[in-house]
């Protein structure tokens, strides 16, 4: 039985969190938003961290696939959806944006996050 405080995909969320964490420590903030990805990239293959990048991702309704789709940033894992942005603050449509795309796409977890601050914490 899974214990009720542990996290979803505990190990393969840290490896991805900790790379963006090194990329962030190596770039800082204030690049755009594709630079922070192919820094990432770099990094993901690094460390061997299994990713597609601008992935296009059909949306569901009902279980039906609709004719829309989005585009994510990366999905890792094949299961983790990771949403990044290059702002100096988030806004939070951004969040509820990606709890929909988590709910049509039926991803169990999705990870935003910020590059445009001056710390990832």
């Amino acid at each position: 039985m899974r214990d009720k405080n542990a996290l979803l995909y505990e190990e393969k969320t840290y490896k991805i969190i900790g790379a963006c964490m090194k990329v962030h420590r190596n770039l800082g903030p204030g690049f755009l938003e594709s630079v922070y990805q192919e820094a990432l990239e770099k990094e993901f293959k690094s460390q061997k961290i299994d990713f597609q990048r601008q992935l296009k991702i059909r949306l569901m309704y009902e279980g039906q696939p609709m004719k829309k789709y989005f585009v994510a940033d990366f999905l890792c894992y094949d299961k983790i959806l990771l949403e990044i942005k290059a702002a100096s603050f988030l806004v939070k449509d951004v969040e509820a944006q990606l709890i929909n795309y988590l709910k049509s796409t039926e991803l169990p977890l999705g990870l935003l996050v910020n590059f445009g601050q001056k710390s990832l914490v």
